[in-house]
């Protein structure tokens, strides 16, 4: 295993546990208080449903990116890491669109712990998927610098294991932020 694959997989599992902790404490909060059901009215699923699949495709189109720099014909691999780009941003796009939509609402981090843990764990999210897409556009300027030849370099797979880690996370967030209050 390279340095590079192995350094990236140990902040993942690092990251993990932040996420861990932030998922348990929505959960515990979702649990125990007989409010958290009521503050749910205020969050938009079939919307925030749209950009999830924003994200999700996303993952698809990475690996097809990987798949294409690992060939000799990689010029393919810019375009689909292009989209994974543009599919990442509409899923950030939509986060704040909906953030904007419940700031109207009254709803904040400073008004209840709804607010709280809901503004905590999407917004740490939110931020990851940013810092994911400043590596995938500075994964997409080193390759396209390269000119698109020769063997990708080692940081194409690292972007790749942090961006599907990303998605993974949110395929944890999503189902229970947004679908477990419809129980």
């Amino acid at each position: 295993m390279n340095k590079i694959r192995l350094a990236m997989l140990l902040f993942v599992a690092s990251e993990a546990v932040f996420f861990i902790l932030l998922i348990l404490a929505y959960v515990v909060y979702h649990a125990t208080t007989p409010s958290a059901a009521d503050a749910s009215r205020y969050l938009d699923i079939p919307r925030t449903a749209v950009f999830t699949a924003c994200l999700i495709a996303s993952s698809f189109t990475m690996r097809q990116a990987v798949v294409r720099f690992g060939t000799e014909r990689r010029r393919p691999a810019f375009a689909w890491l292009l989209a994974t780009m543009v599919l990442g941003a509409v899923f950030l796009a939509g986060q704040g669109s909906e953030y904007f939509s419940l700031f109207k609402q009254n709803v904040t981090i400073s008004r209840d712990l709804f607010g709280t843990t809901f503004f905590t764990l999407t917004g740490f999210h939110g931020l990851h998927v940013l810092i994911g897409l400043v590596m995938l556009g500075t994964l997409f300027g080193l390759e396209l610098k390269r000119g698109g030849t020769g063997r990708p370099s080692k940081g194409v797979e690292a972007v790749s294991i942090y961006w599907h880690f990303v998605d993974a996370v949110w395929m944890v967030i999503f189902p229970v932020i947004y679908l477990w209050v419809l129980r």
